[in-house]
């Protein structure tokens, strides 16, 4: 079966689904949606964080520090009545050193009443689709979370690049439901506003997480310092009805995350909360198309790319391609904005891929039909004839002629019509094409051109289509191997049949016109002229295994021939005579 452009095309697309079903290339897709989907906006400025940073950690002392510094900040911060306060840090037992510490901090969070505290679960190193289990959870010390409002899990799942763009709304553990930490603020938040909300509003995936549409590059969230908060420089009620969060905003904490907006530069985790927060506050949560979908896009787009390669020539489908590439872009930019999110990590580079092997194919296809075109259509005439048309395309087939100087060379099998009555038809056919071959083989090693097989006669034309140097030489050369090759021919029909039959050759020089003679649907390339016509007299006055040569071309090749003047003949058509020569062996 003949490999054709829809086969690729369609083996392209299939290759395409089935990576996207696997997941093979989700780093594309990661590329795309990180520069083309992602976008700045301003910042939530209901959310506020309280950096644990270097200037804290010089004047507090290196972590961790005494739980009476935190009992501290709550109670201050409890004063300005903020919504929530949340800690993205983890106090998982007991102070060994000062318990009253401990006391301390459970009475302030108590008092405060709406403060959230982190846990974390460990996980199996490969989880499957559906609900995650934990194996085992960190949670705060148990008289700490009783104090608390609530826990919910800080665990992160970041992608195959390390790049966290996704949030594990919740983790089973031991048959109970652990929420996020970011799901349970906002939740708190919205209760504190007297609002309901339910989980139901979440677009999760087969993991059970949803997508985060973060809102700035790393740093760009107010960052408060603990110190500043606790020693008075930023007062109380400027935390009112605001979302707090508490967390490590330094880089000896190791938490420290990739981000779509900015892949080199590391966000701290209590950032990400906060653009979590942002996106539920929102309500700007992104629905994920099932691979389905998309899969159902990528092969519209397979399909209208190949449309284009079928109808259009190379440069207007390859440009056309490329608007198709930026309405992609471009609409799934404009569909990110709308809430939904549209896989093109497979698509763009599907297009781009086609495109380059679409050129690979032509060429392939191109030089494969040359092959076949000069193989086959050889057979019939000069391979120089061929590759003119090949090369000229339709102007090469065009009807009409070139007028020059042509040496014209006609050569006929003596004593044909004998042996066809011996011989059997198949004999005969088999005889003509050993004969034929060889005159064409002769023809061809001199670089002519054979213009037509006549019955059991051939023509040939020398310096046509291609500029010939000395080309009545090459004729003179070609028409005596023809002579020298049929000696061994005729003594194979001689032990046949009893006899042989020679060549009768006639060779010529003078003005012709060569080209595309004939009609639109049915043309040769061939040569016509009194020249022509000359040539053939000359043929028909040769005797069995002789080659005649006009004057015209006994004058250029004289001193390279051994040739015999045989006077002037009278061919018709024509008032005076021709002086002939017989060619009798070469120099």
């Amino acid at each position: 079966m003949k490999i054709k452009l829809i086969h690729i095309m369609a083996l392209l697309a299939v290759l395409a689904i089935f990576f996207m079903y696997r997941g093979t290339f989700d780093r594309m897709d990661y590329f795309f949606q990180d520069r083309f989907m992602q976008k700045e906006s301003p910042v939530e400025t209901q959310i506020a964080i309280i950096a644990i940073d270097d200037e804290s950690v010089s004047e507090f002392g290196s972590w961790p520090w005494n739980r009476n510094v935190h009992a501290q900040l709550v109670d201050m911060l409890s004063e300005g009545k903020p919504a929530v306060i949340a800690f993205d840090v983890t106090f998982p037992a007991p102070s060994a050193d000062d318990p009253s510490s401990d006391e301390a901090l459970i009475s302030a969070v108590k008092n405060a009443g709406n403060v959230v505290f982190p846990v974390y679960g460990t996980f199996e190193a490969s989880a499957k689709q559906g609900a995650i289990d934990a194996l085992e959870i960190s949670e705060p010390f148990p008289a700490l979370k009783e104090a608390a409002a609530a826990v919910g899990h800080i665990n992160t799942i970041p992608d195959r690049d390390h790049v966290v763009r996704n949030s594990l709304y919740r983790f089973m553990y031991e048959d109970e439901q652990v929420e996020s930490f970011s799901w349970t603020i906002y939740k708190m938040y919205m209760e504190r506003l007297g609002k309901s909300v339910s989980a139901d509003m979440l677009p999760l995936d087969a993991f059970g997480q949803f997508h985060i549409p973060y809102t700035e590059r790393p740093g760009q969230y107010e960052a408060i310092p603990y110190a500043a908060v606790l020693n008075g420089d930023v007062p109380a009620d400027y935390f009112q009805d605001r979302i707090v969060l508490i967390g490590p905003y330094a880089t000896g904490f190791k938490d420290e995350y990739l981000t779509p907006l900015q892949v080199k530069k590391m966000m701290y985790g209590v950032e990400i909360h906060a653009n979590i927060i942002q996106a539920l506050l929102e309500n700007d949560l992104k629905h994920e198309l099932n691979w389905k979908w998309n899969a159902l896009i990528l092969l519209l787009a397979a399909s209208l790319a190949y449309f284009l390669f079928r109808k259009w020539n190379m440069l207007i489908s390859f440009l056309a391609v490329a608007v198709i590439l930026v309405a992609f872009v471009v609409g799934s930019s404009y569909l990110y904005g709308q809430g939904i999110i549209i896989s093109i990590g497979y698509v763009v580079p599907l297009l781009i891929i086609s495109c380059i092997i679409v050129v690979g194919f032509h060429y392939v296809e191109e030089l494969l039909e040359r092959r076949r075109v000069t193989d086959i259509f050889g057979r019939y005439v000069a391979p120089e004839v061929v590759n003119q048309i090949l090369k000229n395309g339709e102007e090469g087939l065009k009807l009409g002629g070139t007028r020059r100087e042509l040496t014209v060379l006609f050569v006929d099998i003596r004593g044909f019509t004998p042996l066809s009555e011996k011989a059997e038809p198949e004999e005969i056919v088999e005889i003509l094409n050993e004969y034929l071959d060889l005159a064409a083989n002769c023809i061809f090693k001199f670089e002519g051109t054979l213009d037509k097989f006549i019955g059991d006669a051939a023509m040939a034309i020398f310096n046509a289509p291609l500029l010939l140097e000395d080309h009545p030489m090459r004729a003179v050369e070609a028409a005596w191997a023809m002579k020298e090759g049929s000696a061994a021919l005729e003594r194979k029909l001689m032990e046949r049949f009893g006899f042989g039959v020679k060549f009768g050759l006639g060779i010529h020089t003078g003005p012709a016109v060569f080209g595309n003679i004939g009609s639109k649907s049915r043309m040769d390339y061939t040569a016509i002229g009194d020249t022509v016509n000359t040539t053939a007299r000359l043929e028909s006055n040769a005797k069995p295994g002789q080659i005649i040569m006009s004057d015209a071309v006994y004058q250029v090749v004289k001193d390279r021939v051994i040739a015999n003047a045989l006077g002037e003949i009278k061919v018709k058509g024509k008032e005076q005579g021709i002086s002939i020569y017989e060619l009798e062996g070469l120099k």
